[in-house]
């Protein structure tokens, strides 16, 4: 028989959301009533935002999204029931297991890096590193693809990592206009936004460099340089410059929620950067990352996992109860996970080590149904990463998370695109789990 937890030991959290002011003319109703670009008629089209949960240091499996209680490889960790007849959750997710209807689990992610840097590049590009080229993060992909009418309306940067790790997403090949704009604990102001100097010196030095470009350019003229640009100043400046002027920037800007809601998420630089990512995507960004790392569990496996279970659970249960209630989950894509997995065998130390064998990444809304589990890893001990694939059903390669979340925003991920030395290359390699999607 399954060792559960008390399902019902946290049902008074319902109480506390409602006190919380989830309902009626919160801050959040009026932001997406003002901001949100999207309304019913447009219920069953392709997402347009997406939100990544990215757990650095590789969380494990069996202790978040994939356990195995009373197995030989759970080594005492237990299994909590959800709003999902026969779907379970690790110790520790009392409120995300009341959100499962709206959340499903790939549960046989493999990769081939098992380390660090290469697993998080692999993960967030879609491809290993290769010495020629920088691949772009699948956010770079998605503002690259998706760059309406609309989003040349968005003053701010419309791809965001909160509390970045060690690698945010950066542009590659597509060049550094598609890197992320790092931001760390939300309740701080946005680094770099206002002048250092009064609006009068700030005036006369913008005048100073305009002049400085003109020069330039009317110099390589004059010498014949007939490929000279009309300016040479980089085009991050006037985005950065338009920025720092706009109304925009208080999406940024969540001291004014009531204190009560904040706490909702959880009171971390974590849970608030879940709760700025919904004031984002509701502005028009199109890709947040928000980082909550320390899961590399080599020692002390199971307190280790369960401290962060603690602060990851309220953030990314909230997420999907307030984009849920304000209309918003329909045209967000959500997802979660870290760039491997952990051993089934502990080490001497109580640790799991890294495991790319079969690991787990959770995906809601867009076009991702709620309630399903793909892909099934063995409860049985292995003596490494090939005798675990042999056991794995209907394993996915990571690729295959990239062309699902391409293929859920509307984007194809066939598509050939041109590096700067002329290279083609395919968005994607992999290809869209079907059973995911609506």
């Amino acid at each position: 028989m399954i060792e559960l937890c008390n399902v019902n030991a946290h049902l008074s959290r319902r109480s506390l959301l409602k006190a919380a002011g989830f309902s009626g003319t919160s801050w959040l109703t009026s932001l997406a009533t003002n901001l949100s670009r999207r309304n019913d008629a447009n219920r069953n089209e392709k997402a347009r935002s997406l939100i990544v949960l990215w757990l650095e240091g590789g969380p494990s499996q069996l202790e978040t999204f994939d356990p195995h209680p009373n197995s030989k490889i759970a080594y005492g960790s237990k299994a909590r029931e959800t709003n999902v007849p026969d779907l379970f959750l690790g110790d520790g997710f009392e409120q995300l297991a009341e959100q499962m209807d709206s959340v499903s689990i790939v549960r046989s992610v493999t990769s081939k890096e098992g380390d660090h840097e290469r697993a998080i590049y692999n993960l967030k590009s879609g491809y290993r590193m290769d010495p020629t080229l920088i691949h772009p993060a699948i956010g770079s992909v998605i503002c690259h693809q998706l760059d309406s009418e609309s989003d040349k309306q968005v003053d701010i940067p419309r791809h965001v990592s909160v509390i970045p790790g060690s690698h945010p997403g950066r542009g590659g090949y597509l060049g550094d206009q598609f890197d992320a704009f790092k931001i760390f604990d939300p309740m701080q102001p946005v680094p770099d936004v206002s002048a250092k100097v009064g609006a009068v010196r700030q005036s006369q030095r913008m005048k100073d460099l305009n002049f400085l470009d003109s020069q330039f350019v009317e110099r390589r003229l004059e010498n014949r340089l007939q490929s000279a640009p009309d300016s040479l100043r980089n085009p991050n400046t006037d985005a950065a410059l338009k920025m720092m002027s706009s109304d925009q920037l208080s999406a940024f800007d969540i001291s004014k929620v009531p204190v009560e809601e904040r706490i909702a998420f959880g009171d971390t630089p974590f849970g608030r950067g879940c709760l700025v990512a919904i004031q984002l995507i509701s502005a028009g960004v199109r890709c947040v990352e928000i980082t909550l790392d320390g899961w590399d569990s080599h020692i002390n496996n199971h307190e280790l996992q369960a401290g962060r279970i603690q602060i990851l659970d309220p953030a990314f249960a909230t997420l999907v109860r307030v984009l849920k209630a304000r209309d918003l989950l329909d045209s967000t894509l959500v997802v979660c996970g870290g760039e491997f997995g952990r051993t089934p065998m502990l080490n001497p130390l109580g640790g799991r080590d890294h495991w790319p064998g079969g690991f787990s990444i959770a995906m809601a809304g867009g076009q991702i149904k709620g309630g399903r589990w793909i892909g099934e890893t063995s409860d049985q001990p292995t003596s490494g990463t090939k005798s675990a694939l042999e056991q794995l059903k209907n394993p996915q390669p990571l690729e295959n998370i990239h062309a699902t979340i391409l293929e859920a925003l509307g984007i194809d991920f066939k598509q050939e695109l041109q590096t700067p030395i002329g290279r083609p290359l395919k968005i994607s390699e992999g290809r869209p789990i079907e059973s995911l999607l609506d």
